[in-house]
């Protein structure tokens, strides 16, 4: 069995790194290549979820917590660098804490992008599937489309206003009414659906947007845009059982990286794994809340799930993750193909 058309080393493009900070400055390496989306959370504290990336630079940051706009800091990333980063003395990213970082690799220097009704600054990286989209929305009401740079349709768009208070707006392919239909990331909304948010929806080369609906007018925004890869990325939901004996979702790569919102519970929180944090052979344990600023969450026999060779196996009958008839949505990133494209299989731990 081949694997045409994969990603044979996934960890090229995503990889987590756990770190200790020093509170004082330190250069972080191990990441494998340069990134340009790094989200930060430490795990032992309540600091917030700290996000930068390329396009906007190192000094600029978003909380994926709050609906606050973007915030500037020159001691917390310092660089961005070959195999990691820079950091400085500041909290967030580098005080007395036990500190997870999640990097994702785009295109680099970032190009303008001319494919929509606006400029855009765009950072792609068209082998994984992943970009990053700097734009000012148009100061004419209605909706307007923005050029992404993917040359694949995204099923995943996260959106932020980073020049006032907004929510953060984020677009699933699949659930919902379409081009309508969004979840927020900064809260335990529930899915929701609102005519004109999206415009005319998501194309392979542009993302559709409504002004004064999913963004305001004349405000500079942010987009991650994820199109699924095989071998390396997959987007889905699941109906819930209520089960430890929970669904099986399968991805074609033994994960990296867990993300779920129960799209039908208005009061649950999205919810993060990955491989490199506390788990038990095959149990993932450790997890972490996009929507709060809370530490990590270990403990055995609470919203745990298996990673194996081939996908997640849900362990948990709580109504957050695995509710009974409710829809769940999720992202994964993997550690390695299922099966290369030399036929050579994969193993759970």
């Amino acid at each position: 069995m081949s694997y045409t058309n994969g990603l044979d080393d996934p960890t090229a493009y995503f990889q987590t790194k756990i770190y200790t900070g020093n509170n004082s400055s330190q250069t972080i390496t191990g990441v494998g290549f340069q990134p340009d989306w790094v989200w930060f959370k430490s795990r032992t504290t309540t600091d917030s979820h700290y996000l930068v990336d390329s396009v906007r630079g190192n000094t600029k940051y978003l909380r994926s917590q709050t609906t606050t706009a973007e915030e500037t800091n020159s001691t917390a990333v310092t660089s961005f660098n070959s195999d990691g980063y820079a950091l400085g003395s500041a909290g967030n990213v580098n005080d007395n804490a036990n500190y997870v970082a999640w990097n994702w690799k785009a295109g680099g220097s970032a190009s303008s992008n001319s494919d929509g009704d606006v400029t855009s600054s765009v950072s792609a990286n068209t082998t994984a599937g992943f970009s990053i989209v700097k734009f000012t929305a148009s100061s004419s009401s209605g909706a307007m489309t923005v050029g992404h740079g993917l040359g694949a349709t995204p099923q995943v768009v996260i959106v932020k206003d980073i020049g006032a208070t907004g929510n953060w707006q984020v677009y699933f392919e699949g659930i919902g009414t379409a081009n309508q239909q969004y979840l927020k990331l900064n809260d335990t909304a529930a899915l929701a659906n609102h005519s004109g948010l999206w415009g005319a929806g998501m194309t392979s080369s542009v993302i559709g947007i409504g002004v004064g609906v999913a963004v305001d007018a004349s405000e500079s925004d942010i987009a991650y845009c994820f199109a699924e890869k095989k071998g390396y990325s997959k987007f889905g939901s699941f109906t819930g059982n209520a089960s430890t004996d929970g669904p099986f979702l399968y991805t074609g790569f033994k994960p990296a990286w867990f993300m779920i919102k129960n799209a039908s519970d208005a009061s649950a929180n999205w919810q993060l794994w990955d491989n490199k944090r506390a788990y038990a052979f095959n149990e993932v344990q450790a997890h972490l809340y996009p929507n709060t600023n809370g530490a990590e969450v270990s403990s055995t026999g609470y919203n745990n799930c298996d990673f194996v060779s081939n996908g997640i196996k849900v362990r948990e009958d709580n109504g957050d993750f695995n509710g009974s008839g409710n829809t769940v949505i999720w992202m994964a990133f993997a550690e390695s193909p299922f099966v290369n494209s030399s036929g050579v299989p994969n193993n759970a731990r």
